[in-house]
């Protein structure tokens, strides 16, 4: 019987075109550990076909276009959901995005063949990779998390939100550790399947990866409790109109009246006016806060009156109007909010359903300071997903991290679960209680560890929910130490560099030197071939 390795040197292989989707496809597999399969256990294995394949390339180059086409694989799976709304676009984007595994190909042929031949890798090779190819990793997803090239929506280690050892040790390294020991088991596996006589270390990687696992689960910190709010979640649901909208959560938002919450959460875009052009919207909103006695954190989408342009703004009023506390939402969504470059991509939007007008950006964060004393950390939808946001509300002070989102445009896809699910990690990384409230769902809440608390409200609902969030104080090492692990992974990528450029100069020292000029002949010289 054929091994997977003899499979993967087939003559069947021969082909560039049959190669290359064989790579998308498997670059495609570990979006089944995301919501909404949400297979975790999933992400151990998934990457392994994608390394055997770019370990087997017959050339360096190959191995190169391995990763490039494994990496558009991985970014379309990701990204399906965007396809009704940027249709080709999305195919352009993935491409894009796809090239930044090519190195990463590379790396996996270099470390774990020891040449054309297809060599077994000798245990340094291995050990080298156990480090190298995760760093490298999270050197593609550090580039694609700047905001213009998509942000990080999808980093491997975001897959792990609902496994209680990874929390933890997201709480010392963030989703950054998580994406680098997944990766690292997913190199272990791949030595173990196709290379037995490197089995030790790839063998030690394991044991290492569940040691730090264990440290983590018994040393780091835990949040320390201190106190309670009650925060309730308005939910209004697919309505058609801005007016009917904003009748919709006024409505559930008086169901609220006799419950004692101390805040009051709206999604995101819950407003389409701007409140001092229209004072009549704010003062039902004041009369909602006088009403059930709680503060409310409204999402106003609409032209500003005191400046030019359209903002995304998290607007704080109480029972006399809006406090004063104001956060316009500073990472807006590529394509959905503005179209990066637009006088070179602004043809995206005669393809599909990208911004007809650039949106502005917020310039800071903020820290709002609610009715009973809570500190509240707005974010806006897509900010979620960039782990430094929610770090730098915990370092502000923030007591409980708040995000209004609307996923309304991909309502039945599996967009609306993967985004509700960053809430944990986040959660988890600041030792901050997050609550994630949407116009149209998903929406959920997370304690302090990012276990979830209470119910999950789906797509299909419309309605209101309240939940006794446990506030904590104390500072995770992921807050105190920030992103600490990409830190070490472009040190191991330096170090690598490094060694290559070294070797580099002594082959080319050692090379022999040719003992004189070449011999003239009839036919031809040194200086003019072919005379």
């Amino acid at each position: 019987m054929k091994t997977f390795g003899h499979w993967l040197g087939s003559p069947w292989l021969s082909s560039p075109w049959r190669r290359s989707a064989l790579a998308a496809s498997a670059g495609a597999l570990p979006v089944l550990a995301f919501p909404a399969p949400a297979l975790w256990w999933w992400a151990y294995g998934a990457l392994v076909p994608w390394i055997l394949l770019a370990r087997s390339a017959p050339t360096g180059k190959r191995a190169a276009y391995d990763g490039w086409c494994g990496g558009f694989g991985f970014m379309l799976a990701m990204h399906h959901w965007l396809l009704p709304s940027l249709n080709v676009f999305t195919l352009v984007i993935a491409a894009l995005l796809g090239a930044l595994w090519a190195p990463w190909g590379w790396l996996a042929r270099r470390l774990l063949s020891a040449g054309d031949g297809g060599s077994p890798p000798t245990r340094g090779q291995v050990l080298g990779a156990l480090l190298v190819l995760p760093s490298a990793w999270l050197a593609v997803e550090l580039v694609r998390s700047w905001q213009g090239l998509g942000g990080p929506w999808g980093m491997l280690g975001a897959s792990q939100w609902q496994v209680e050892p990874a929390l933890r040790l997201a709480s010392v390294g963030g989703v950054w550790l998580l994406s680098f020991l997944v990766v690292a088991v997913n190199v272990a596996v791949a030595v173990l399947v196709s290379v037995p006589a490197s089995r030790v270390p790839a063998v030690a990687g394991l044991v290492a990866t569940a040691a730090t696992a264990s440290a983590a689960w018994a040393w780091a910190p835990r949040p320390d409790p201190d106190g309670r709010a009650r925060i309730a979640v308005v939910q209004a649901g697919v309505v058609d109109g801005v007016d009917a909208r904003f009748d919709r959560e006024a409505q559930l938002t008086r169901r609220l009246a006799g419950q004692d919450v101390d805040l009051i959460v709206w999604g995101e875009s819950s407003v389409g006016y701007d409140l001092v052009e229209r004072p009549d919207l704010a003062g039902r909103i004041a009369e909602l806060s006088r009403v059930t006695g709680a503060d409310i954190l409204v999402n106003v989408d609409a032209r500003r009156s005191d400046r030019p342009g359209i903002y995304k703004s998290s607007i704080l009023v109480g029972a006399d109007g809006p406090t004063g506390d104001r956060y316009d939402k500073m990472r807006l969504v590529p394509f959905g909010e503005y179209i990066p470059a637009r006088s070179l991509l602004g043809w995206a939007t005669s393809v599909g359903k990208a911004a007809g007008e650039d949106r502005r950006r917020g310039t800071e964060q903020v820290v709002m300071k609610a009715a009973p004393g809570l500190r509240i950390g707005p974010m806006i939808c897509f900010e979620t997903a960039f782990p430094d946001m929610s770090r730098h509300l915990a370092e502000d002070g923030a007591d409980l991290l708040v995000a209004q989102s609307s996923t309304s445009s991909f309502q039945h896809s599996w967009a609306p679960a993967q985004h509700a699910s960053l809430g944990a990690l986040r959660a988890a990384e600041t030792g901050r209680s997050f609550v994630h409230s949407t116009l149209t769902g998903v929406s959920a809440v997370y304690d302090a560890s990012g276990r979830r608390i209470g119910p999950r409200l789906g797509t299909d609902a419309s309605t209101t929910a309240v939940y006794d969030v446990p506030l904590a104080d104390g500072i995770t090492p992921y807050v105190r130490y920030g992103d600490w692990p990409v830190d070490v992974a472009l040190l191991v990528l330096i170090a690598l560099g490094l060694t290559e450029g070294a070797r580099a100069v002594r082959l080319r020292r050692s090379a022999p030197v040719p003992l004189g000029p070449p011999a003239r002949t009839v036919h031809g010289s040194p200086a003019r071939p072919g005379r």
